[in-house]
């Protein structure tokens, strides 16, 4: 399982600062996301993602200066979220220098034509976005009156195309039921973000069938080492 650090974006700045000398007093404090993706590219991250905190309140891409920068500044694959609830959009974001989008789920969730045109601009790099937890799906007014359950719209999107899912709030104590069961039941890369804070949970997710922990907080507040996070990322025996 892979441990790809996250960066929330606010304003061109990353939200919390990261001091990867902290604890011994050496190095410096950056809230620059390209200067954080740099560090973390260094100690072997194989990709980076990037969340547009403006974009997301604004249904629009608005960090598109901290994506060009940090894409010209890591040679590693830089996936990013918020803002991206279109095809124009996610031109815009490959324009910028991402390599890979994740949209909401409930721009596309019943409106196969907006997907279809996604698929069209980002095929298999593009990723849906969902939250698993049952009363989030209640609270959406489906279209069909009955809320789909999340193996249900996991099956008809992959069936349409999407080939890659980051699921939200999985983490800490995942639900290693269902995330087996859709990693058996599509053919597609699921990734969990949010949620994970200690390495305990991130060896729990290993057994899951994820391919990959997406990590934020608890990486830059120091909480969790990225080396030792990678190693119980592996720890799966």
């Amino acid at each position: 399982m892979q441990v790809i650090p996250s960066i929330d974006v606010t304003e061109g700045r990353s939200r919390l600062v990261f001091w990867p000398g902290a604890s011994t007093g050496r190095g410096a404090p950056t809230d620059r996301p390209e200067r954080i993706a740099r560090q973390f590219v260094e100690l072997g991250a194989p990709a980076i993602h990037l969340v547009d905190m403006d974009g997301a309140r604004r249904g629009r891409p608005v960090a598109l200066e901290v994506v060009s920068r940090t894409a010209s500044e890591v040679a590693a694959p830089l996936q990013v979220a918020g803002g991206a609830d279109g095809p124009e959009q996610i031109q815009l974001l490959f324009a910028a220098g991402a390599t890979r989008v994740v949209m909401p789920l409930l721009a596309v969730a019943e409106d196969a034509r907006r997907l279809r045109a996604c698929l069209d601009v980002a095929g298999s790099w593009l990723a849906v976005g969902l939250d698993p937890r049952p009363e989030r799906m209640r609270e959406y007014r489906w279209q069909s009156g009955t809320p789909p359950t999340v193996a249900q719209l996991v099956e008809r999107l992959a069936g349409e195309g999407v080939q890659r899912f980051v699921l939200s709030h999985g983490g800490e104590e995942p639900d290693r039921g269902l995330l087996a069961a859709l990693t058996a039941a599509a053919d597609a890369e699921f990734s969990v973000a949010g949620g994970v804070a200690s390495l305990d949970a991130i060896r729990r997710l290993a057994q899951s069938g994820v391919v990959a922990v997406i990590l934020g907080e608890a990486l830059l507040s120091g909480r969790v080492d990225y080396r030792e996070a990678v190693e119980a990322a592996n720890d799966v025996g």
